[in-house]
């Protein structure tokens, strides 16, 4: 949903004007940076509290739960305060055409805010999920999307006479549908966990539950922080290409981010019974789920992308009438099919390594394919070779594959075991009466 109500998005800006679309993309590519600052504390909780199930531990995964929503919230609240303070530095620091900063400015202040409710949204999403409860969260985003959809025809475009607001109305939408969806998550956290959040929940830290959710949640972090400086690096790359590339790249990448969607969900599927697997002390379970996850992600993502190339001037005629973005836009959807593969092989192998608490390898892998391969071979082939936004591909699919190769590799010759044996003594240490 997140996907294609993003790719809706682009859309709606681009009725305005490719140059809004433009500034829509990089401003986007900010918000999700900052979301990485805070989600560190979803994941850990997620795989946290997928092991306490698995150990059938439930008073620990409520502790861990609500453990969660006070690291969330502070960490937030930060982020929301940054981006007001520094929106014109960080556009400025992403090379944005000096003309979008009257488009760019006032939309990335107005979203800033959504920050606060996302930052909470996501853990108490992840609780949710780690509680086998994926059909409820789906549907609450549904309803959270219809929302920003709803208003966001009729603030950004007007009503009557009134002219509407532009991109800062597709703001107000979102900040307005993700308090809708705090709301929600409270409601199902009451009605599914029987947990009742209350206020010293969202401001009390507890560092003891912390420490566990740190230990899983930070590594995954750190390689999620490496992955966007990368990409926010490369994108600098794409914006000193000129603003036909900074929009071309931003369509492209807003349809690639829709196939992205297939491998996340086999990721976290894979990542939540991994946990299951590993808290039972099932460990050839947890084998046997990952590699049945890649033989599923491998089959829809090919399919899908396959499908996509084919499609591509359409997808993209309908953002944009420009013959010259449609053109380099389509060539580079067919090149997404050396892209996409790598991915899911990532996505899945990558969610099963820290669901078995090996967490810390592919940061510390990340970080030298992330720099090494994407900017290295994006600068090569990209700018100093010349190969525009061509380049820039070859790169992103040359990073999914090394990094994936070696995660499969780190599951393959049993690299994880170790780490998934020590939780386990971790978690029935911890579940012994005092």
């Amino acid at each position: 949903m997140h996907m294609l109500v993003g790719v809706f998005g682009v859309w709606l800006v681009s009725r305005l004007s490719d140059e809004a679309a433009a500034a829509y993309g990089l401003s986007n590519q900010i918000m999700l940076t900052f979301m990485i600052t805070f989600r560190f504390v979803s994941v850990g909780a997620s795989v946290v509290v997928t092991q306490c199930l698995g150990a059938r531990d439930r008073a620990a995964a409520e502790r861990v739960a609500r453990a969660s929503l006070a690291a969330s919230m502070w960490l937030g609240l930060a982020s929301c305060a940054v981006i007001a303070v520094g929106a014109r530095p960080l556009l400025e620091l992403m090379r944005l055409p000096p003309s979008l900063f009257p488009i760019a400015q006032p939309y990335l202040v107005a979203v800033g805010v959504m920050l606060a409710f996302d930052a909470m949204n996501f853990s108490m999403g992840s609780v949710l999920r780690a509680h086998t409860y994926g059909r409820d969260t789906l549907r609450l985003i549904i309803v959270m999307y219809v929302v920003q959809l709803s208003l966001s025809l009729p603030l950004m475009f007007g009503v009557g006479a009134w002219p509407g607001l532009g991109m800062n109305g597709l703001a107000i939408a979102a900040v307005i549908a993700r308090a809708c969806s705090f709301w929600m998550h409270r409601q199902l956290w009451i009605a599914r966990l029987g947990i009742r959040p209350t206020f010293e929940d969202f401001w009390r830290i507890r560092r003891e539950q912390l420490r566990e959710v740190l230990h899983i949640g930070l590594p995954g972090a750190g390689e999620n922080v490496v992955y966007r400086i990368s990409f926010m690096m490369i994108l600098a790359m794409v914006a000193d290409m000129g603003q036909t590339a900074l929009t071309t790249h931003t369509y492209t990448m807003q349809i690639v981010h829709f196939l992205l969607l297939f491998g996340m969900a086999i990721g976290f599927g894979t990542e939540i019974v991994v946990g299951h697997h590993i808290g039972a002390g099932e460990l050839h379970g947890a084998d046997r789920q990952v590699r049945g996850g890649l033989a599923v992600g491998f089959g829809v993502c090919v399919t899908l992308v396959l499908a996509t190339a084919l499609l591509g001037p359409r997808l993209l005629g309908l953002f944009t009438s420009d013959p010259e973005v449609i053109a380099t836009g389509s060539k580079l959807l067919w090149l997404t099919l050396l892209v996409e593969p790598g991915r899911t092989l990532n996505l899945v192998v990558i969610n099963g390594l820290r669901a078995a608490g090996d967490a810390r390898f592919p940061v510390g892998f990340g970080v030298f394919s992330m720099f090494a391969v994407a900017v290295g071979l994006s600068w090569l082939l990209g700018v100093r070779l010349g190969w525009g936004l061509a380049g820039v591909w070859v790169a992103y699919a040359a990073d999914e594959w090394v990094r994936g190769l070696a995660m499969s590799a780190r599951w393959h010759f049993r690299g994880w075991v170790p780490h998934a044996r020590r939780t386990l003594r971790r978690m029935r240490l911890n579940s012994r009466p005092a």
